[in-house]
């Protein structure tokens, strides 16, 4: 039997591929988000060096997502295959590299559990079906952008873009809404942040969000439709207000500390893709209008 008439037969099996595909997924995520933010550094700096019309800066060996290998920040020791296996290798090397014995950042495993556990969950939810690819595929770009905009405060156009338009094109074969729902969905995600920044900069004179949470919006928009929008706009405020508190009194910061938004507009988006009109149905239940 093909492996995919098996996977498509046996929900369990597919349940499993998802989660082994996950855990290998989150693994590659962290170069993602680690490395990422440095090719468009260094993107940033030769296209000012080029406005300025400077030499162009020695851009030395290759650096990409895929080379060079990985390395110990600390050591240099060159990652092997085998101290590479999401999860695994991390608890048998007992979370320290293998040559100099620096603790390595529990953030890794987690990482990749995570992507593994929600990989899991995406193919047990929706089967095995389109829906599950798209949804995996946008949980993973999700996961990326968070941890990106929660380090650096950026929301890369390199993951946002082409899931704005994958969202699109999925919608023209009506895969989670109807194409013009999502075309909708992408005018008005943008333009309810952006309106927002807008009066929040003419009445205080700052910026209150970038224009990546804008793209990001949109995106959302895009896979879901405008209906969830609303919803999503809702639960990133309320869990951003509750969580980015906590947060400030953690670190002991001022409340003008900025704090990225696209990780709980992934969050809340992610949420109301999945649950939208379940939660929208229940609070009309609760609030006695059905």
């Amino acid at each position: 039997m093909p492996v995919i008439d098996f996977l498509a037969s046996h929900a369990l099996a597919f349940v499993l591929f998802a989660l082994l595909l996950g855990l290998l997924i989150g693994s590659f995520l962290n170069v993602v988000v680690y490395r990422l933010p440095l090719m468009m550094q260094r993107d940033w700096r030769e296209q000012a060096r080029e406005v300025l019309e400077l030499p162009a800066e020695d851009r030395g060996a290759t650096f990409n997502l895929l080379l060079p290998n990985s390395k110990c920040p600390q050591c240099g020791h060159e990652i092997k295959a085998w101290e590479n296996i999401p999860v695994i290798s991390y608890l048998f090397l007992r979370g320290k590299c293998s040559s100099c014995k620096t603790p390595i950042s529990k953030r890794y495993p987690l990482v990749e559990l995570s992507c593994g556990l929600l990989s899991a969950y995406i193919a047990w939810h929706f089967g095995f079906t389109w829906q599950a690819g798209g949804m995996l595929l946008l949980t993973w770009g999700l996961l990326a952008m968070s941890l990106i905009d929660a380090d650096h405060q950026l929301l890369p156009d390199a993951l946002v873009l082409p899931l704005l338009w994958l969202g699109l094109i999925l919608n023209h074969f009506g895969l989670f809404t109807s194409l013009e729902d999502a075309l909708w969905g992408a005018v008005a995600g943008y333009l309810s942040l952006w309106s927002v920044y807008w009066l929040f900069k003419l009445i205080t004179g700052k910026e209150g969000m970038g224009y990546g949470d804008f793209k990001l919006l949109a995106m959302l928009g895009t896979w879901g439709g405008w209906q969830v929008l609303p919803l999503t706009i809702l639960l990133s405020s309320l869990v951003g207000a509750v969580l980015g508190l906590i947060m400030l009194r953690l670190r002991n910061a001022e409340t003008s500390t900025p704090i990225p938004f696209g990780p709980y507009l992934a969050i809340a988006g992610w949420i109301a893709l999945l649950w939208g009109e379940q939660i929208t149905s229940g609070y009309l239940q609760i609030a006695g209008f059905r």
